[in-house]
């Protein structure tokens, strides 16, 4: 079956917190959830497989910038490029709305994350020190959307398939 890439809505919210909890251990409440599906100018992007939900990726549009908030991928379909398909969606449209460029915080010893960021352009700008629950901390990163920057960053669209 084909993947289907699409957006996330308050409809999708059951599926949005099991994705959640599988993936990130339940990163958001179901209010956080709530909120963010319900608000029309944050971005939502997914891909699909029939009826399950396999990666998703969210972000807030603040003037010119996008920050996301939220990459999440099945483990069971981890390292076959759904991240990076969800992603590079989600930043195509930040940079059909006027986004110039991206942000993200990710765990310091997240290496596949690290990868697939730098992959996309992502470059290390600083360090939260203690920002996640563990205690670790995030790295600051941010990529240029108006420039030739890594696979997907061009304004091909997206194929999924």
């Amino acid at each position: 079956m084909p993947l289907r890439p699409g957006n996330l809505g308050p409809e999708h919210l059951d599926a949005c917190l099991a994705l959640d909890r599988a993936s990130l251990e339940g990163l958001w409440t179901p209010a956080q959830w709530c909120a963010e599906l319900r608000d029309g100018q944050r971005l939502k992007r997914a891909l699909w497989r029939g009826p399950d939900l396999l990666a998703m990726a969210c972000g807030w549009l603040v003037v010119d910038e996008l920050h996301i908030t939220l990459v999440a991928v099945q483990p069971a379909e981890r390292r076959r490029g759904l991240g990076s398909q969800v992603l590079r969606d989600l930043l195509a449209e930040a940079r059909r709305r006027g986004a110039g460029a991206a942000t993200l915080e990710v765990h310091a010893s997240n290496g596949a994350a690290l990868g697939l960021y730098s992959r996309l352009g992502f470059r290390i700008h600083g360090r939260r020190r203690g920002y996640y629950r563990d205690g670790a901390d995030a790295l600051i990163q941010w990529a240029s959307l108006t420039e030739p920057a890594g696979p997907g960053l061009d304004n091909t669209p997206n194929q999924c398939g």
